[in-house]
């Protein structure tokens, strides 16, 4: 079976195509609605790399890649909410903890959907949330800058720090409760839509049932590394979708740049040792980004005056795309990022 033919990939082509292009503008400005959210969850798509026995399709990387860029061409800020999900699935997946089996089902079949909240975690050694032991549980302490879905996830996955610099992780219910409070939406330059909040932790104590995943801090940070290294799938259905916006003459010779800096890009993320690598993993994570800037750029180009109006897709492309450029950013990437920025032409 070809990856165009998989189910999957079927579901969420009928789903870009016929609910969010279609509605991407108003959402951009309007905020992702709950119906996005339910179709998506029906669609199965919230399981592509679940495992099967708890509901999912533990589809292969290629087809999991091509959904997302499907996804995040049509409607990036619903792709933001929807991509949160499958970190908590696969902590989940490798899980051995009790709540593996109260959660990992129904996150797998679509049944609730999740967010994360331990991007904090990356700004180690500072530690914007702090972990005590307290009472059979954990109290969590401090501010979660970035929560994305507020209003839609059903649960969050959250992590902070221990006295003992471990990485701890979490679930609960993604709602203010006692110890939990969220700001008002953020307003953002681009996907102020995906409800993006800051979380004020004033001990928020949950029990070590709750727990998914505990680990010495530089354990996690040598697994979670690969995930700045590679280049999302999103940089390239954002970059399709700008491409898809010119006359053919134009498009053809950025398409077949496109095609090539993708090839190298997958052919890095699907070698079997995920560290290996990395400053060629850096240099065509930079390339797909000049790609996704020259292709959104030719889009307003293109569009002329009527690109300015919050009704093109041409400027919601590019204001996408510079959210792209900081998304999962860490002071490695950002400097490699720069590096390349400022060495210019070769």
């Amino acid at each position: 079976m070809t990856i165009a033919a998989h189910p999957l990939v079927a579901r969420a082509r009928r789903i870009a195509d016929e609910l969010l292009a279609p509605a991407a503008e108003r959402v951009d400005q309007e905020g992702v609605p709950a119906g996005h959210i339910e179709a998506i969850k029906n669609s199965g798509l919230l399981g592509v790399g679940a495992p099967v026995a708890y509901g999912g399709s533990a589809a292969p990387a290629a087809v999991v890649r091509c959904t997302a860029e499907i996804l995040a061409g049509a409607c990036c800020s619903t792709w933001f909410v929807q991509t949160q999900h499958h970190t908590p699935v696969l902590t989940l997946a490798k899980s051995e903890r009790p709540v593996r089996e109260r959660l990992l089902g129904p996150l797998s079949r679509g049944e609730l959907l999740s967010g994360v909240a331990y991007a904090q975690l990356r700004a180690h050694p500072r530690t914007p949330v702090r972990v005590t032991r307290e009472r059979g549980g954990w109290r969590f302490a401090g501010t979660v800058p970035w929560y994305t879905g507020w209003g839609l996830n059903d649960v969050m996955l959250l992590a902070g720090v221990t006295d003992t610099d471990e990485a701890l992780f979490a679930f609960t219910e993604a709602r203010e409760q006692a110890g939990l409070r969220a700001s008002p939406p953020l307003r953002l330059a681009a996907l102020t839509a995906s409800r993006t909040v800051s979380l004020e932790l004033t001990g928020l104590w949950l029990p070590d049932e709750a727990v998914a995943l505990r680990m010495p801090y530089p354990r996690w940070a040598a697994a979670d590394r690969p995930r700045t290294l590679n280049t999302s799938p999103a940089v390239f259905g954002i970059t399709e979708a700008a491409l898809a916006l010119l006359d053919e003459d134009t498009a053809a010779p950025l398409r077949a740049r496109l095609s090539e800096v993708r090839g190298r890009a997958y052919a890095l993320a699907d070698l079997p040792v995920p560290h290996g690598h990395p400053e060629e993993r850096l240099a065509v994570r930079a390339e797909a980004y000049e790609m996704l800037r020259t292709a959104t750029t030719a889009a307003v180009v293109a569009g002329g005056g009527r690109a300015m109006s919050l009704a093109s897709p041409a400027q919601r492309l590019a204001r996408e795309a510079l959210f792209l450029l900081v998304q999962g950013q860490t002071a490695e990437s950002r400097r490699a990022h720069l590096d390349a920025l400022t060495a210019g032409p070769s």
